[in-house]
């Protein structure tokens, strides 16, 4: 995966970024969780690999397989989490061992289908689940959405088929790392026909430990190979160094551990040496998804095989538009592109046909892929955004509208743009509930708001934030968080020949690797209000709209903490963005922030630095 940042402590992250030097330090980054009951994620479970079933041998199918296996990936860790809570150690017995087993057969399943080009895979039959299940209490688990497979495009398949050219040893054991390492653990298990056992690494991020059952730590001694799993390194590899350093505690040499993680870098600086040894000495297998799908060797493994049966036949090569390159379609003057955070956004390739050009794009593997295609269905269907044509394993497909062009504000009147924002805001107030948990406390943004504002403008600036604090409260009692945008930037938008505006990029941003999450709707009411200038009788009409499509009118006091708020958190996202970025692209994220700077210092009313903290 490409991302390049940890969290220090618990979520929202406070991120440090992967240079020597001071940086700014903001508050940007937070895992996705959700709470849920035991049981109803068994039943989950069930369901999956009951549709899975259903369907006769194609695409289709494996990719249902998929979703079956990150199920039941989320099952295991929820429940060995749910374990090591309780005991303080990690274990391999009772109902985790039992759900394991299940988790890896269907990672065999998945690895047959993959191989037979989706012709095969024995499923588990419903039985087996609930023998697996037996004895499995009702108990409150918490689940971490493995992001890799929601944003980044690691596809399991891949670590079986890097598990299966590794020359390592069948029989080996697999630790997969908790959270996402546990399916792709599973994956390896297949590939090499060994077994799993999943661990937590803990404490600071730059220096994970382990904490084992006797039981546990017994398994692994110099007699026999171990495979390790999982995303990453990242800046310090400490959880693939903790995992290392226990089993060379143990005496096994480094010639018999193998390492299965999703890039081929080595981990970052905040790596300690020992780690760094470690990580270097052993073996490391990794298979891209360029390798798996875009460079596949079997036509049915490969991207426009998966795209044909919605769109026909491909007249062109697919063209690649992640990482910012999309902005070479919407002008030719790369002075006027607006900024890209390249290790952020998802990957995204054109399909032109004889029916025209097509944008598919990386929306998620499984349910979490599933949902955000409805999403984009309804919102086709309400008018807001691009036709859909479908979804095929992990990618949206969509219309790609070359006649349009970007939404220019200043060549709109403000009060017909507020009309269609707050018809689109408002529509999506009223049709994507969001259950509790799903997105940042008020207090959590007022944290967010106080440390960058400090960072950005000075202590003068976290004293303004302060005296939002006693409303919090209040405001809490009144909102009613929803599946918000995120992301309303102007070159969101587009205009069609015949005046339509419609909105672009609009399925996921309120369940991104952040921690802003689900809002009230007013989060995106604010975010509106900043990004087209849309104040006095503009501003107005924007919240009214929003009130007659909604019934319920946003809350101005709200309105207008969340624009602090939201100022942060950009300010934020575009400063930590620029640090990593190449010199042209960092002058944007520069211009980006610098912007942000400007919009929180006039609601915070004090004075903006001119020059960006470094």
């Amino acid at each position: 995966m490409g991302f390049a940042w940890e969290t220090i402590g618990q979520s929202p992250g406070l991120l440090q970024l992967s240079t020597p030097r001071r940086v700014s330090l903001m508050l940007v980054y937070g895992d996705v969780r959700r709470q849920a009951d035991s049981r109803d994620e068994v039943a989950r479970l069930q369901e999956a690999v009951e549709a899975a079933g259903g369907l006769r041998p194609g695409l289709a199918r494996h990719a249902a397989l998929v979703g079956a296996l990150i199920a039941a990936g989320e099952l295991v860790q929820g429940v060995a989490d749910a374990a090591f809570r309780e005991t303080g150690r990690d274990a391999h017995d009772g109902a985790t061992a039992r759900l394991t087993g299940v988790l890896v057969r269907l990672a065999g399943a998945v690895w047959a289908s993959w191989r037979s080009g989706f012709a095969a895979g024995a499923i588990p039959d419903r039985a087996e689940i609930a023998r697996a299940c037996a004895g499995l209490a009702s108990t409150p688990l918490e689940i971490r959405l493995p992001e890799g497979f929601a944003f980044y495009a690691v596809y399991p398949e891949a670590y079986a088929t890097a598990a299966a050219a590794s020359g390592f040893d069948a029989g080996a054991t697999v630790i997969g790392l908790r959270s996402i390492g546990t399916s792709l653990g599973a994956m390896v298990a297949a590939g090499l026909d060994g077994d799993l056992v999943t661990v937590r690494p803990t404490g600071h991020p730059f220096r994970r430990e382990l904490r084992l059952s006797d039981a546990l730590r017994d398994r692994f001694d110099p007699t026999r190979d171990v495979a390790i799993a999982d995303e990453g390194p990242g800046l310090s590899g400490s959880s693939f160094g903790a995992v290392l350093g226990m089993l060379e505690s143990r005496g096994i040499p480094a010639d018999r551990v193998a390492l299965f993680p999703s890039h081929a870098g080595a981990p970052g600086h905040q790596a300690a040496e020992e780690t760094r040894r470690r990580y270097g000495q052993a073996r490391r297998h990794v298979l891209t998804f360029d390798d798996l799908v875009l460079r596949a060797e079997r036509p049915e493994h490969r991207l426009e095989a998966w795209l044909a049966p919605l769109v026909g036949p491909l007249t062109a090569p697919l063209e690649e538009i992640s990482g910012g390159a999309w902005r070479r379609h919407r002008s030719d003057d790369r002075a006027a592109w607006p900024p890209a955070n390249p290790m952020q956004e998802r990957r995204k390739f054109l399909a032109r046909t004889t029916h025209g050009t097509w944008l598919a794009k990386f929306v998620g593997l499984g349910a979490e892929g599933e949902r955000k295609v409805g999403r984009a269905r309804a919102l086709h269907a309400a008018g807001f955004t691009p036709e859909v044509a479908g979804f095929r394993h992990g990618f949206l497909v969509e219309r790609w509208i070359e006649a349009a062009t970007p939404l220019d504000r200043t060549r709109l009147d403000p009060l017909r743009l507020a009309e269609r924002v707050g018809d689109y805001l408002g529509f999506r107030a009223t049709s994507f509930a969001c259950g509790p948990g799903r997105g940042a406390s008020l207090h959590a943004l007022w944290e967010m708001a106080r440390h960058n504002a400090a960072e950005a403008l000075g202590d003068a600036a976290a004293r303004a934030v302060d005296g939002w604090r006693a409303a919090l409260p209040a405001f809490a009692a009144g909102m009613q968080p929803v599946e918000t945008d995120n992301r309303v930037h102007p070159w969101e938008w587009l205009v069609l020949r015949d005046g339509t505006i419609l909105k672009t990029d609009a399925v996921d941003h309120h369940a991104a690797h952040d921690l802003v999450g689900c809002q009230d709707i007013a989060w995106d009411v604010a975010g509106a209000a900043i990004e087209f200038g849309l104040e006095g009788a503009a501003g107005r009409h924007l919240s009214a709209v929003v009130a007659r499509r909604t019934g319920r009118a946003p809350d101005p006091d709200l309105v207008a903490w969340l624009e602090i708020a939201y100022a942060a958190f950009q300010l934020g996202a575009a400063t930590m963005a620029g640090h990593s970025a190449d010199a042209e692209e960092q002058a944007r994220l520069q211009a980006e922030a610098e912007r942000y700077r400007r919009h929180l210092a006039a609601r915070l009313r004090v004075a903006s630095p001119d020059a960006s903290p470094s």
